[in-house]
């Protein structure tokens, strides 16, 4: 009976402590367009430990799940300003900024407007 009882501690132990691994977050992401969308996504993902990366065009909010024991928000928000997007309590650098596509130019009011039309269609 110890060693059935024994056996039992010990896999709901291992439950417990896998279910804890994963978490989520949902912050604002600065883009216009699909391809922004791609790049933001590629850029999370490709923090290890990241699970999830999901960012609405319309809205601008990315959802991801990701392993707490492989990595944490500031390392997968710093491959979001590499990659050329700015948050909401950080700006990208004018570096990594001028290196996306033109048409992904979120700080211009006119590539914005631009888009608006692609968004209500």
């Amino acid at each position: 009976m110890k060693k059935v009882l024994g056996i039992a501690m010990f896999l709901m132990t291992t439950v417990m402590f896998a279910q804890n691994r994963n978490a989520k977050a949902s912050f604002d992401v600065d883009g216009v367009c699909t391809m922004c969308k791609d790049r933001i996504e590629t850029a999370c993902i490709k923090t290890k430990g990241v699970k999830s990366a999901n960012w609405d065009v319309n809205t601008h909010q990315l959802d991801l799940i990701y392993n707490e024991h492989k990595t944490n928000l500031n390392a997968i928000k710093g491959n979001i300003l590499e990659a050329g997007h700015d948050l909401a309590s950080t700006k990208a650098t004018d570096k990594a900024y001028a290196g996306i596509h033109d048409c992904c130019k979120y700080r211009d009011e006119e590539v914005k407007d631009d888009h608006k039309d692609d968004k209500t269609k």
